[in-house]
This record gives C-alpha cells, structure tokens and sequence, in this order.
C-alpha cells in the first residue's frame, strides 16, 4: 500500500519509473496533467484514476495516520489484556475445585453479606470447574454508574474472594476495561470516539488504494513473489515500498475487517448502520421479559434479602410478594437447554420476569435467552440465537471476532499480529515519504490536478458513490470535503501568486 511518486508518461516499466522523480514539485505537476484531459483521450481509464488513487492514499495516510497509530497501539494492548487479565486476577477469578458446588442463592446470599450496598442488577454462576460466581452490583457508590461491581464468589465453599468494577458484557475488569476505554475513546468519553471513528472510516480507504496501486505496480511482474514478498535486493526508498506494498497486501483483508466491524459500533455511521438494520427488518431481537397482565408482581433485588435465599427456601421474603426464586429460576432454564454460561437479571420492575441469558462469545456463539415468571418459575418466552436474522448473526460474529472473544487466544493473536502490522505500514509509509524528498526535511507531497486526468465517464459515477458514502461515513466525508475546499483554495492563491502550486 505504497505512497509513490507519479511515474512519468513513458514508456518506462512502472519500477523503473518509480526512481525517475520529477526534480520540482513544477515539474510533478507538468507530468501529472500530461496523460490527458478529463475526457481520457490520453490512455486508460485506469491511467487516468490511477494519479487520483495515489494522491488520494498519500495524504489520507499522512494525514490520518497519527489516529491509526494511536487505535493500533492500544489495540495491541488489548489483544493482550485477555490474557493479563487472568495473571493479574487469578484471585478472584479461580478456586480450587470442590466436590460439590453450593446452590446459587447460598452463593449470592454470601456476596450480599460481604456487601450489602447497591443492588444486585445480575449473577453469573460459575461458568466452568474453578471459576468463581459473579454477583454484580449497581448504584454502588464510587463505582462508575456505567460500570457494576463484580463480588467474586467461591462457589465450593461460599467464601468471598474480593470485589472489582466490571464493565460491559463481556465482563471486562478493571485492566482491560482502562485499555478497551483507552482504544475506544482515549478516556475523553463521548467526544474522544471521534478518534476511533476517523480511523476506521479512512482506513478502509487507505488499505483499498494501497492495494490497487501495489497490484498495477507489479502487473509486469506476473510472478507471485514478487507481487506478495518484499524485494531484499533492492536499497532505499524502494526497499521500504517494497516491505510496505508486500506486508499491506497479506494484511488487507484484515484491515478491511477492524474498518466495517469498528464502524457498527461507532457514533455516527453505527447509528446509520443501526438505522439501515431497523429497516431491513435484521435488528437483534430480545425475549419479552413482561409477565402476562401483571398480576405477578415482581422485584427488583435490591440491598434487603432476597426471596428464596435465606429463607429457608420458601419463597417468601418481607415486604415482597412469592418468588420461586434463584434456584428455580436457574433450574428452570437448563431445562431449556440453557447450559454455562448465563446471566440471570432479576424482575426490573412489578410484572416483569427474570431473564436468563446464554453469554459465550466464543465459537460456538451461545445467545440463547428465556424469560421466567418469579412467581411461577414458569418460562414464558425463549429467544434462541439460531432465530435471530442473518444481520443480527454477522453483526455479533463481527464484533466478537474484533473484540478477540470468537476464537479465544488464536483470535488475539491475531487482532495483536494486525496490529503490529498496522503500526509497521505506518512507520514504512512516513520513512518512504522522508525518503522522496530526498535533500529536504520531509518528503515532496502528490502533485495536484490528479483529478483532471480521470475519464467523465469514471469521474462522475465516483463523484456521486463518494457523496453517498461520505453522507453515510460523516467522519469520512466531512474531512475529505475539507481536504478538497483546503486543496482548492490552495491552488488558487497560488495561481494568483504566479507559481505553481504543490499541495
């Protein structure tokens, strides 16, 4: 994905032509409006796009690049802070196995012993052999009101091991939650998410015309070496292209990935996204969690007892009406087919139900959810996962894989491998723009009127896709219409000035 210097209109071979810069940037853009008009008399319409392609990847790169270094570093670091994070909480995320695992309100009731401020907005049961209970906790002073406290439980014994602020639904601790906020959002909340939707929505862009300009570059070249592997016998600036153009191309696809998957959940175009999905009817469906009519009055566990816990099993709790609870609920949903792991969520509100949710993120995905009346421990609604439409399904594929949940270890190995690669393109890109400009600090910059030599009929079919993207893709659209008022403003003053213009 190489940022390169126009090639001359000759009939050099373009590796050739890539060492034969123009002198002055005068001389660039003498060469860059020779190959002909805009109604493409002067060759190819892929000789005519091709300038505009390369303008485009330079500045986009150079431009936008500080952002992508940022979001590739910080998700380097959070592709290993799955890992980490079971080092740095072994404690309280894993016990020794017993023989027999205490009933979960005897769980949830010694939490609530050990901390009784808050309430109890969800409990996830051991998941596996030596994991602890979670009861999570809401409305806990000093804890984030976006975030819950996790109370690890010893499910063998019913011992506390300790607390810790957990965040989102993945069940993310204190570690990977400061990482994953640092990658989102640079820990500037709602305006620092304007960062990581810059990158993502230029980066799509920029390994896109990488790689069709690294393809045409090497067309002559038909052997597959020398398209897919550096060139070691080479020195300098084409050294580095080569490194670049080779490792760009074995990672687009990826890229291409991290860009649309990070989009659907940004502010801007996952809004659009989400609106798109509403439309075609593919939104993620949810289990109904009313109970009918009402006449069940259910709860919300808050920081008193809570029915069938410790009161010895019946159901019944001062001030609240029968519940079957904890136990029941959960033996009601295995019954479903609901096997580990699950959240349970208490009755939100009077004639509401508990809901329990399938929550493995990892292949095989386990999303399935029902709905159980507490007064019954009937099971009024289910939700499985292999109903939900076919946008739905990709959605949480794409975003688990992104996340590095799919595939476990080899997942974030992977996302960490992109991202190394990500921050290596990156650092060859500026080295090869140091390297062009040869006797000057920093490298001469694309020609203008690259645009002139694309055909009308190429030119205004990509004018108007351009628009419709950019409306769609606001942090996309809105600096690249910047860029273009900027770069003719700039050629203007020139003009006037009597020089030609450069950038």
């Amino acid at each position: 994905m190489s940022a390169e210097p126009l090639a001359p209109a000759t009939g050099d071979s373009p590796d050739d032509a890539a060492d034969k810069e123009p002198h002055s940037p005068a001389e660039a853009e003498a060469e860059a409006e020779s190959g002909g008009s805009g109604s493409g008399s002067g060759g190819s319409a892929w000789a005519g796009l091709r300038p505009l392609v390369l303008r485009l990847h330079f500045y986009a790169g150079v431009l936008v690049a500080p952002f992508l270094l940022v979001a590739a570093v910080t998700g380097l670091l959070y592709a290993g802070s799955f890992q980490a994070e079971k080092l740095v909480y072994a404690h309280e995320l894993r016990v020794p196995v017993g023989d027999r695992e205490l009933p979960i309100s005897q769980q949830v009731a010694a939490a609530r012993k050990a901390h009784p401020e808050g309430e109890i907005s969800a409990v996830r049961p051991s998941p596996e052999d030596g994991a602890t209970t979670r009861v999570l906790l809401s409305g806990v002073k000093g804890v984030d009101p976006d975030h819950t406290l996790a109370v690890f439980v010893d499910p063998y014994t019913g011992k506390v091991r300790g607390a810790l602020e957990q965040y989102g639904s993945t069940g993310a601790l204190p570690l990977r939650t400061w990482i994953d906020e640092f990658h989102r959002d640079l820990h500037l909340g709602q305006t620092g998410r304007l960062y990581s939707e810059l990158a993502a929505s230029w980066l799509w862009v920029i390994a896109l015309g990488g790689v069709v300009l690294w393809l045409s570059r090497r067309r002559k070249k038909r052997t597959l070496r020398a398209v897919a592997l550096p060139d070691r016998t080479t020195t300098g600036r084409r050294r580095t292209m080569s490194f670049h153009g080779a490792v760009g191309l074995w990672v687009a696809l990826g890229l291409l990935f991290l860009s649309a998957t990070g989009l659907t959940w940004s502010t801007y175009a996952g809004a659009n996204v989400e609106d798109l999905r509403a439309a075609l009817g593919q939104t993620t469906p949810t289990v109904s969690a009313t109970v009918g009519g009402g006449e069940h009055a259910g709860h919300h566990m808050g920081s008193g007892s809570m029915p069938g816990m410790d009161m010895g099993g019946t159901g019944e709790a001062a001030g609240h009406t029968a519940d079957v609870g904890l136990d029941a609920v959960l033996t009601a949903a295995r019954a479903k087919d609901l096997d580990n792991p699950v959240e349970i969520v208490p009755p939100a509100e009077p004639g509401s139900a508990y809901v329990v949710s399938q929550i493995q993120r990892s292949w095989p995905e386990k999303q399935d959810s029902v709905a159980i009346d507490p007064a019954t421990g009937e099971v009024t609604d289910v939700q499985r996962f292999a109903d939900y439409p076919v946008l739905a399904k990709l959605s949480r594929w794409g975003i688990d894989l992104h996340t590095g949940n799919l595939f476990g270890l080899v997942n974030q190995i992977a996302l960490a491998a992109l991202a190394l690669a990500l921050i290596l393109l990156i650092v060859w890109g500026y080295r090869m723009w140091w390297q062009r400009g040869r006797a000057s600090a920093f490298g001469r910059p694309i020609p203008r009127g690259a645009w002139r030599r694309v055909p009308l009929y190429v030119l205004l079919p990509l004018a108007a896709a351009t628009a419709v993207i950019g409306y769609y893709l606001p942090l996309l659209g809105i600096p690249l219409a910047a860029f273009l008022a900027v770069d003719i403003v700039a050629g203007q003053i020139a003009r006037r000035r009597g020089a030609t213009p450069a950038a």
